[in-house]
């Protein structure tokens, strides 16, 4: 099969209607390597870079129950630092770069079910571009 793996999609495409942070990024628990004395680090497979959590939530409106709050994982030599929170709100509008989508089956639970794994190179406020892609627009212009 042609597809394998994460597959990568604009943020658009998984939350039209933006996302926000709504907790801390924590560092993701490797459970096999860890004790109950020393709590190791998952490292990412390809990059060997630390693995963090960020619990997000779906701004969609018609998002379903158990649908609207999920962890997007980035892989990255530091905790990544979240955008800052919208005035008067508890929210944290946030945009993730270099998202994926890996698809795979939940057997937890009475029965089995579609469940996705969502993966980021990283996180910015949204409208803000990467620094990278601003410097290749300028030159080409």
């Amino acid at each position: 099969m042609a597809l394998q793996g994460a597959i990568p999609v604009e943020f658009g495409v998984v939350f039209p209607h933006g996302a926000f942070v709504i907790g801390e990024v924590t560092a993701e628990a490797d459970f096999d390597a860890s004790t109950r004395d020393n709590r190791v680090q998952k490292r990412d497979k390809v990059s060997g870079l630390p693995v963090w959590q960020v619990p997000v939530m779906d701004a969609d409106p018609e998002a379903r129950k158990g649908q609207r709050e999920l962890t997007v994982k980035i892989a990255a030599e530091v905790q990544p630092v979240p955008p800052e929170i919208l005035n008067g709100t508890p929210f944290r509008p946030v945009e993730f770069e270099g998202l994926t989508v890996t698809p795979y089956v939940d057997t937890n639970g009475p029965r089995a079910r579609q469940a996705f794994s969502f993966r980021a190179s990283g996180m910015r406020k949204p409208g803000n571009k990467p620094a990278a892609k601003d410097a290749a627009a300028r030159d080409a212009a």
